[in-house]
């Protein structure tokens, strides 16, 4: 006669530990299993593995699996701009990898529908996105960073045409993707304050905001309106980040600031945030960004720089969940 040992003794070996009970009666096997941590293909998959092992044992009739699992507390963060052209693209991926560095489990969601540049910079360009259902499942950078883009769905060189309400409906495809068990998601919006990046704000309710600038004051205009953007949906600012900060000429070793110096620093304190640092104009940032490989990626005295600003980040991130 069958007995729920003989179903605990078929269950595989690295199943086994994911397994909380197991009740037969009537032929019916009943298998609760915990799923924590695991993202809705990986728990499916669980489900079906065992299904197929206790459904294989002599006297089991129909084989029930219930899956239990914590709800991850994921945090988010949005790295926004009030123009394009600042760097904020460059800044997500370093930051995503510096904070992965740092022994989070961290996502990037490339938010930038018209103009999407995290594949490339995270060597991602060639991978195909899969989905099962209507649900989205992120690739896997090699800097173990899970990413998602419309730069991955759409033929390269390829226009998207889009008016709003479609654009907004990509993006919450891409938020509400299968991020299993990450922790943090940094948003790289689109530059701008419409219409777009407001109600993205409000609906996924990011724990924070980093603005990005460079020193010269037209960009430092457009940041103080995203700050203000990020204002009237209720989103913290973590910071400001000066980018292209100064210009190290690699043949004279000169310092030169083609975009000024300091005004982003100076406008943080006018604007009471905090501000975050300052990521130089350099060749060697521009050169590994273009071919895949984030400063931060590699012990370089560029993405030192980068790490930095996501360690007050992360500073940030556990002071909003304590």
């Amino acid at each position: 006669m069958t007995s729920e040992a003989d179903i605990k003794a078929a269950i595989p070996s690295e199943l086994s530990a994911m397994v909380r009970s197991v009740k037969l009666a009537d032929g019916v096997a009943t298998i609760i299993a915990d799923a924590g941590g695991l993202g809705r293909s990986a728990a499916a998959q669980l489900q079906r593995e065992l299904e197929q092992a206790v459904g294989a044992v002599e006297g089991v009739n129909e084989v029930r699996v219930a899956l239990m699992a914590d709800k991850v507390q994921r945090q988010i963060i949005a790295v926004g701009s009030g123009k394009g052209g600042v760097g904020k693209s460059t800044l997500t991926a370093n930051l995503a990898v510096a904070l992965a560095n740092q022994g989070m489990k961290v996502g990037v969601v490339d938010a930038d529908i018209y103009g999407p540049s995290q594949p490339l910079l995270l060597g991602t360009a060639n991978d195909k996105v899969r989905a099962e259902g209507n649900t989205l499942i992120p690739t896997q950078s090699e800097f173990g960073v899970k990413m998602l883009s419309m730069g991955q769905l759409i033929e390269p060189g390829k226009a998207i045409a889009w008016r709003g309400p479609m654009v907004g409906q990509a993006l919450g495809q891409l938020m509400e993707a299968d991020w299993g068990d990450t922790e943090l998601l940094l948003i790289d919006l689109p530059p701008g304050t419409g219409d777009v990046q407001l109600t993205m704000l409000q609906k996924f309710k990011p724990a924070g905001a980093v603005v990005v600038s460079t020193p010269q004051d037209l960009a430092l205009i457009d940041a103080t309106r995203a700050i203000d953007l990020f204002k009237q949906a209720q989103v913290p600012i973590v910071g400001l980040v000066e980018n292209m900060a100064g210009y190290l000429c690699p043949d004279c070793g000169a310092i030169s600031n083609p975009f000024g110096q300091g005004g982003t620093e100076s406008a943080a304190q006018a604007l009471g945030v905090p501000f975050l640092g300052r990521i130089p104009l350099a060749m060697e940032i521009r050169v590994a960004s273009d071919t895949g490989q984030p400063p931060t990626a590699n012990d370089t005295q560029h993405g030192a720089h980068f790490a930095g600003i996501a360690a007050q980040i992360a500073q940030f991130l556990g002071a909003a969940k304590g």
